[in-house]
């Protein structure tokens, strides 16, 4: 079954945001890793991983409904 995220791609990543970011089609209990691999955006380019302002790993699953946040690394000095 068929649910949405409201999906957000920070940094780096922003242009692989696609247009239905806001109600984004997922499968029910589909993990962060597999997310990802749908976009393509290869796990190594994703540093931070938020759901619903709470960190989050590859293996934290979705259910629909979740805010969903991916950030690269990013250099600085």
């Amino acid at each position: 079954m068929d649910v949405n995220i409201d999906l957000r791609l920070f940094a780096t990543l922003g242009g692989r945001m696609p247009e239905n970011a806001s109600q984004f089609p997922i499968e029910r209990g589909m993990t962060i890793a597999r997310l990802m691999e749908m976009l393509p955006i290869d796990a190594s380019h994703a540093k931070l991983i938020f759901v619903n302002g709470i960190r989050a790993d590859l293996e934290t699953q979705l259910f629909g409904g979740e805010r969903v946040g991916i950030f690269p690394p990013v250099g600085g000095g």
